[in-house]
């Protein structure tokens, strides 16, 4: 337990000169009744309760008072609290057969419409990052909740050249495991330190966070996108790839150019084995955005500190009510 104004802790010292004057009180009562019992005024005598009941309706206001003043300090308590949470990254082949038409009216932006009523249904708790790749890849959202930010990154992704499956999948991890923005590049003549390697997960776990590989075409650059996928193995990221187009192959009409194109749906299944994720083949928008209803973060049970003010608060006002109950209903009046 722990509290956000912990000054406020020091009202609760009220709670002695109150107890003190009850305690006074009760003294005084019983030198009375001493005096005066003869004249009918003992409580037992006037047929009102005795012993620990003529107490109770006081400590039960000297309790309620304290848990008011206890929640004046804003008390927070760590809970457990199972959520949909993780970060997805949309990692999109941008090379130029995505601007073929036979998915209306483009490849890349039946993909990017699909993409944008994945996001939309997200809630706070998850991620979502976007990844361009063609020769290369490279993050061009890192993982946020925004989700003006994310669809306006969408909307800006344009087919331009090669693809590259495994650089895809690099920079997708790379934006994943990203905490921080990175150095500045100053001039030195030290040499540089290795970079750490990540320690495996254990097989058969995964993080809260997937990679969603959407492709047309076929790998045509190193690296190996199997060493890759290898890599997001170990990190414990599932991969769900998703193929456009046809995997005998089909030829295109691209600004002007007649493009051959061919799905190699072998390779998108081996990424997908590699690391327990899956592998989809859509042929329309509507099986676009069928995939993507499939693609879930998984559910997670995390502790956080929540406050609790207002269970303190209500506590306490019931605390308060049963005393002022119990002192109507034996004594007739309120302490």
């Amino acid at each position: 337990m722990s509290f956000i104004w912990p000054m406020m802790l020091l009202s609760l010292l009220l709670i002695l000169p109150l107890a003190a004057l009850y305690l006074r009180l009760q003294q005084r009562r019983r030198r009375l009744v001493v005096k005066y019992g003869s004249f009918g005024l003992d409580a037992g005598a006037a047929g009102r309760p005795a012993g620990w009941q003529r107490h109770l309706p006081a400590a039960l206001f000297l309790l309620g008072f304290s848990g008011m003043l206890l929640a004046l300090a804003r008390p927070q308590a760590v809970v457990s609290l199972p959520r949909i949470e993780g970060s997805v990254i949309l990692a999109f082949d941008v090379s130029g057969s995505m601007a073929a038409t036979d998915l209306q009216p483009t490849r890349m932006e039946a993909a990017k419409a699909a993409a944008r009523e994945f996001v939309a249904q997200q809630p706070a708790s998850v991620l979502v990052g976007v990844v361009a790749f063609s020769e290369s890849g490279f993050a061009v959202q890192a993982p946020t909740n925004d989700q003006e930010l994310i669809l306006a990154t969408i909307n800006r992704l344009e087919p331009q050249q090669g693809t590259s499956l495994a650089n895809g999948i690099f920079a997708s991890l790379n934006t994943l495991t990203a905490k921080e923005e990175p150095a500045p590049r100053l001039y030195t003549d030290l040499t540089p330190a290795p970079t750490p390697t990540p320690t495996p997960v254990p097989a058969g776990q995964y993080t809260p966070a997937v990679i969603v590989l959407l492709t047309d075409g076929e790998n045509n650059l190193d690296p190996n996108p199997i060493e890759a996928a290898r890599l997001a193995a170990d990190r414990g990221v599932r991969i769900y790839t998703v193929g456009l187009g046809s995997a005998a192959g089909t030829t295109l009409e691209v600004n002007g150019f007649t493009v051959f194109t061919q799905l190699d749906e072998d390779m998108l299944k081996q990424i997908s084995a590699v690391t327990d994720g899956q592998y989809y083949n859509a042929t329309s928008e509507e099986e676009l955005q069928a995939i993507y209803q499939n693609i879930n973060p998984e559910l997670v049970v995390k502790p956080e500190k929540m406050e609790v003010t207002s269970i303190f608060a209500g506590t306490s006002l019931l605390i308060l009510l049963a005393g002022g109950a119990f002192s109507l209903l034996w004594f007739g009046r309120v302490p």
